[in-house]
């Protein structure tokens, strides 16, 4: 191989717009995010993405302390009888739950699910920790692993077999206080996208067909991703008492009488990590809102032997001006060009180049990853001016996500409208009367389309269903992960 075609090897080779699968594959191979390991669905985390995982991480269990809920840990194994103990809950899990029925050669005398998501090992113990309404509200949030295995086309990130969350389980005396925290914990999540992700999307209630098995009601964040599909990107659920009668928990209230209280759970995964990313990446690779970027810059000197030590100190001197912002001074021997490739296929935010004549004139160019602008900052200016240009930065990404969000919803009234808004591969708002059997003959007629959710932000008057023509909401449909 030609040092030419090793250099092509190492860029980006599959474009986003006509294969997507395989650019967001490369991308995540090539950006040093992940590595496949033998078994399909599971990979490893780089410490690259791990440091974007912590991040949010970070914002999302300081706002989760802030208002009461504290952090706790329960087995990764769940024994059959406790999962199968809400039966609605149970029948939407089963086809995806991965079981273990050995210890070594010895069968087990029961089998052990591990864990898909921990309502039920988690009520369990609910049952004896409350007795009385001094013991509510409980709120409790995990940080852990799960696994789900029901599907046969696993998507790094997106649609991984093994991935990390944090579930949280709370319990409340009355139903107000329940839905009230439902509402609240979504907009908590909503927060994390906007603020640490650069991702906006759409706040709704998911359809009874869609909602989550054994919940009165699911909550969710949708974001629309540049392939032309839906991504559930979080979930708050309200269970009601449904959990509460099936493990038996109960508490005396004030007057002495036993109740069941009313329960919520709520999720946020590393699926949000591939919601940014295929959101904001492009042909060259990485794209990383700055927030969650464990490097903010990378200065790259642009070497000559006539120059190289006025250079080297000037690149010392910025890598001292900015260390606060997580710098790398990149003074390997490789040539500024394929320094410039690389950093830009890893999603360095800023690239700081500092040549003889950047020298000469005691300024500095920088470099967006986002847009590829380049402007020319005084040594003198660069400490202020380069905190500001990370936050325009993360800023510039948000607006034009946002764009894109709204360009990819269609508003539609009639059945051919809806096809036809359906084959563009957009997200498709239209009036639904929210029956199941409708839904069923929407995805049927559709070419698999499906409801994603029932926005928050609706007309006071119901409309005409698109498909049947009884009283409906507007709902959003698209092909989904």
């Amino acid at each position: 191989m030609n040092p030419n075609e090793k250099r092509k090897d190492l860029g980006i080779t599959a474009k986003k717009d006509e294969d997507f699968g395989e650019w967001f594959s490369q991308v995540l191979k090539k950006a040093d995010l992940i590595e496949y390991t033998d078994v399909s669905g599971c990979y490893v985390l780089k410490p690259t993405l791990y440091h974007m995982w912590e991040e949010v991480q970070s914002f999302l269990d300081k706002k989760f302390k802030k208002i009461g809920v504290k952090n706790a840990y329960f087995p990764l194994f769940i024994p059959e009888h406790l999962l199968t103990k809400e039966q609605e809950h149970v029948k939407g899990f089963v086809p995806e739950v991965a079981w273990v029925t050995h210890s070594g050669e010895t069968e087990l005398p029961e089998r052990l699910a591990i864990r898909p998501t921990s309502e039920t090992i988690m009520y369990d113990a609910y049952s004896k920790w409350i007795q009385s309404y001094r013991d509510l509200p409980l709120r409790i949030n995990q940080w852990c692993n799960v696994v789900r295995w029901e599907f046969k086309h696993p998507i790094p990130l997106l649609r991984s077999r093994e991935f990390l969350w944090q579930e949280g389980h709370t319990v409340f005396a009355t139903k107000k206080e329940a839905d009230k925290e439902v509402r609240q914990i979504l907009d908590i999540y909503e927060q994390c996208y906007n603020e640490m992700m650069a991702v906006p999307g759409t706040q709704g209630r998911k359809t009874d067909k869609e909602k989550f098995a054994g919940a009165d009601y699911t909550t969710t964040f949708e974001v629309f991703t540049s392939n032309g599909k839906v991504a559930q990107a979080c979930t708050s659920h309200h269970l009601g008492q449904n959990f509460a009668k099936s493990f038996n928990i109960t508490y005396l209230d004030k007057d002495g009488q036993s109740k069941h209280p009313f329960q919520n759970s709520w999720g946020f995964t590393t699926r949000s990590l591939g919601v940014a990313l295929t959101m904001h990446s492009d042909d060259k690779g990485l794209v990383m809102p700055p927030k969650i970027a464990p490097i903010k810059g990378v200065i790259v000197p642009i070497l000559f032997e006539d120059s190289r030590d006025n250079v080297m100190a000037v690149a010392l001197r910025v890598e001292k001006m900015l260390s606060k912002y997580d710098i790398f001074l990149d003074d390997s021997e490789r040539t500024p060009g394929f320094k410039f490739n690389e950093w830009e296929l890893k999603g360095i935010p800023i690239r700081i180049e500092i040549g003889p004549k950047d020298v000469e004139k005691q300024h500095v160019v920088l470099a967006r990853r986002d847009t590829g602008a380049k402007e020319f900052v005084l040594l003198t200016d660069l400490e202020k001016r380069f905190p500001v240009l990370l936050d325009t930065i993360q800023k510039d990404m948000y607006e034009k996500a946002l764009k894109f969000q709204k360009d990819s919803i269609i508003e539609v009234d009639c059945w051919d409208n809806f096809l036809k808004a359906a084959k563009e591969k957009k997200v498709v708002r239209a009036p639904f009367c929210g029956e199941e059997i409708c839904e069923d003959n929407i995805k049927n007629e559709a070419d698999g389309i499906k409801s994603s959710c029932i926005p928050f932000d609706q007309p006071d008057v119901e409309r005409a269903c698109v498909k049947c023509g009884k009283p409906g909401k507007l709902t959003h449909f698209a092909k989904s992960y």
